[in-house]
């Protein structure tokens, strides 16, 4: 199926667009993040699925879950007029700069562990090399 002025895509045009599997597309709508419609065993997908295609790996680049991303849609879906999806995408957001910035936290810590390691290891090879005989 091609795109058709009504703006519907089949299932591998989304996946070669978007360079996803198949099976992740369908993945993401057994978790209801899309919702196509079907002609017999096809499934058509919208503009609108492919919008949300989009923002659902999106966000996984960003580090949102699948329940995270499913929250906003649901906010949206709900009111479109409201300014609760932006606040809960505001606190959200703010969350996930925590989580990152405790990370990073975590891997400068284990850095300078590893070069105190190296050091050491480093030291006790060049103490090793000067006692042996030659």
């Amino acid at each position: 199926m091609t795109t058709d002025v009504k703006g519907t895509y089949s299932i591998s045009e989304l996946s070669k667009e978007f360079d996803v599997t198949t099976r992740s597309i369908r993945f993401y709508e057994d978790q209801g993040l899309l919702k196509p419609r079907r002609k017999g065993q096809t499934r058509i997908y919208s503009l609108k699925d492919k919008v949300r295609l989009k923002l659902v790996l999106r966000g996984k680049r960003l580090g949102f879950s699948l329940a995270e991303t499913r929250r906003l849609f649901e906010l949206y879906d709900a009111d479109k007029s409201s300014s609760s999806q932006l606040q809960t995408m505001l606190e959200m957001i703010d969350q996930k700069k925590q989580e990152l910035k405790q990370q990073m936290d975590d891997i400068q810590v284990v850095l300078m562990e590893l070069n105190a390691s190296e050091a050491q290891c480093k030291a006790a090879l060049e103490a090793n090399t000067s006692k042996t005989p030659k």
